[in-house]
């Protein structure tokens, strides 16, 4: 009898939970809707123009094209780089962190060179802990933690191009 009245009760908590949820507009995201339909990205075959050519195809309505005369817009990769400062230093004078940046300057125009978006630049920090024993290991946590910058940059750029608005 107990174990009725308990399974019971679970599964009316779990259907407050769905409803509470359903009430207050939670919906997972779906795939971002972009206000053109083809797109053409340069050197497409590395680094974040590789990734948001993904992120464009898997999660969009736009089809990524390899004619720039043919695509409605063209998104241009102004530069990319990787920072790394000195953040803090021990007694000794040995470095303790470092500061990790990943800065992408980009821009969106249409056939006409008319810009979509204009000229935008995107900086992402990380703070790392740096440790002269652990060497390979914090290299390898630094290779990652750009990544996730990138990857970062990567959906900052997919929301602003479906936010974007038609050139006039």
């Amino acid at each position: 009898m107990r174990a009725g009245k308990n399974s019971s009760a679970r599964i009316l908590a779990a259907a407050a939970m769905v409803l509470a949820l359903a009430g207050c507009g939670f919906q997972l995201r779906g795939a971002a809707a972009l206000p053109f339909e083809t797109i053409y990205l340069p050197d497409a075959s590395r680094g974040v123009a590789l990734e948001l050519k993904r992120n464009i195809l898997n999660g969009t309505n736009a089809r990524v094209l390899d004619d720039a005369k043919q695509a409605q817009v063209a998104l241009q990769f102004v530069s990319e780089t990787r920072l790394k400062d000195i953040l803090t230093l021990t007694g000794t004078g040995r470095v303790g962190e470092f500061r990790l940046g990943y800065r992408v300057t980009y821009r969106v125009s249409d056939r006409q060179g008319r810009e979509f978006v204009p000229l935008t630049t995107l900086l992402l920090n990380r703070d790392v802990t740096y440790s002269d024993t652990a060497i390979l290991a914090k290299q390898e946590e630094e290779e990652i933690l750009y990544r996730d910058m990138q990857s970062d940059a990567v959906r900052q750029i997919v929301r602003r191009l479906s936010s974007a608005q038609a050139p006039r």
